[in-house]
């Protein structure tokens, strides 16, 4: 028998190529090659990727008549809540009427709301809903980073009183309210997926019940291996840092980092920069390209990828640096680093340091300090044997195959424990 799944992201890849998107893009594709599941993409935008169109909430991005894209962009960030149900709720309850998915997968509210659960649940009460763990807006209302609005503290907990110190003009009452609201709305899912250990741990300290959470790794498509690069001697001395540059993300710090080498002495070394700055404030590009200028010619800015260009640029790097600074869940660059054979220096805490172990695969490092990245990246350099050892300990990330398999596993169970309650 056929299985219908409607798989619910926040965002088209080929709109907004981030880690969520691709993956559930990825799922969906994987899911729709299978002879017995037929799967509908569904996605959602606003202005800032595309304009209303009249006459429809619906829109396509590709060629594939089973990739749909909701404009919804009325959308209160605070409550995770899509405040224009009337030009919401008829399409998407349409939509679901037509397509009668078995299973309906989210990986994000963002821009849906929070209450789209609510929706299905009404429109479709046999039809199971599996929910994906991929970040923490629901736990932290400062963009679910899980940081303080103040200083660059990573926040291990979420309460109305502590969350109210982070934003002094909302009142304690308002964050419990936002807790409740979003807590009654998750209630109604059957399942929820976790790609990492530490992201379940985050969601049961905060409220969810273990027994309703499973651990399932991220998979990736099969891609060609990028050759390791030739070199006349020993040394790995080319790094290279993938993903859009942010505060978080520690572009500023890994910079920093090589301003201590160029000032430590050692020049035989690259950094290869790759990523755009989207959405970025004036005072941080200032900042960034304040300290490319200090490196000394050590830095290359090649700007924004596309997916496919990532082979040809892993094979000009030895090393792929990570040194976010928040609580990553399960990076798409250390997996594409772990495919191309590439030795991960990152940051010890949350997702990264799950992922890469310390002196297997990789080196961890204390998060947010220069020094110790320069550190690390130096022993990287002269430490000989040290890049080859750490090759050896990388093992290929699960394939989509193989994670779309553990998915519908859990689409069956998922789908017995609802009819069971």
């Amino acid at each position: 028998m056929t299985m219908r799944v409607l798989v619910v992201a926040h965002n088209h890849p080929d709109l907004h190529p981030g880690g969520t998107e691709i993956f559930a893009h990825d799922l969906f594709r994987e899911l729709r090659s299978r002879s017995d599941v037929k799967a509908l993409f569904l996605a959602a935008t606003n202005r800032v990727h595309r304009e209303p169109r009249p006459g429809t909430n619906f829109q396509t991005v590709t060629d594939a008549p089973d990739e749909v894209v909701l404009w919804s962009g009325h959308f209160d960030h605070f409550y995770l809540s899509q405040t224009d149900t009337y030009g919401i709720v008829p399409p998407i309850v349409a939509l679901l009427q037509e397509f009668r998915p078995d299973v309906v997968h989210i990986h994000h509210v963002l821009l849906l709301g929070v209450e789209f659960i609510a929706i299905v649940r009404r429109t479709l009460p046999q039809a199971r809903i599996v929910m994906t763990l991929h970040d923490y807006y629901a736990i932290c209302a400062h963009d679910g980073l899980m940081m303080r609005t103040k200083g660059k503290e990573r926040c291990d907990r979420a309460s109305p009183n502590r969350c109210g110190a982070c934003f002094p003009d909302v009142s304690a009452d308002r964050f419990l309210l936002r807790e409740r609201h979003i807590k009654t709305l998750l209630s109604q899912v059957d399942h929820f997926i976790a790609p990492s250990r530490f992201i379940k741990e985050r969601f049961v300290a905060w409220g969810l019940p273990e027994s309703l959470i499973e651990v399932v790794t991220n998979g990736r498509p099969n891609a060609e291996v990028a050759a390791h690069r030739s070199t006349s001697d020993a040394r790995r001395s080319v790094f290279g840092y993938f993903g859009n540059l942010n505060p978080w993300k520690g572009a500023p710090v890994l910079l920093k980092a090589v301003q201590q080498l160029v000032a430590e002495g050692l020049d035989d070394f690259e950094l290869r920069l790759h990523g755009g700055a989207p959405f970025q404030s004036e005072e941080f590009i200032d900042e960034i390209e304040t300290l490319i200028d200090r490196n000394g010619g050590h830095v290359v800015r090649l700007g924004p990828y596309r997916r496919q260009d990532i082979p040809d640029l892993m094979a000009n790097v030895d090393w792929v640096v990570m040194p976010s600074i928040w609580w990553e869940n399960a990076p798409l660059v250390i997996q594409e680093a772990f495919h191309h054979r590439r030795p991960v220096i990152t940051s010890g805490i949350g997702g990264m340091a799950e992922a890469v172990h310390d002196g297997i695969n990789g080196l961890h490092v204390r998060p947010n300090d220069p020094i110790a990245l320069a550190r690390a990246m130096k022993r990287a350099v002269e430490e000989p044997g040290l890049w080859a050892s750490l090759v050896d300990g990388i093992r290929q990330p699960p394939t989509m195959s193989a994670t779309v398999d553990q998915h519908l596993e859990l689409y069956r169970g998922a789908g017995a424990s609802a009819q069971a309650a």
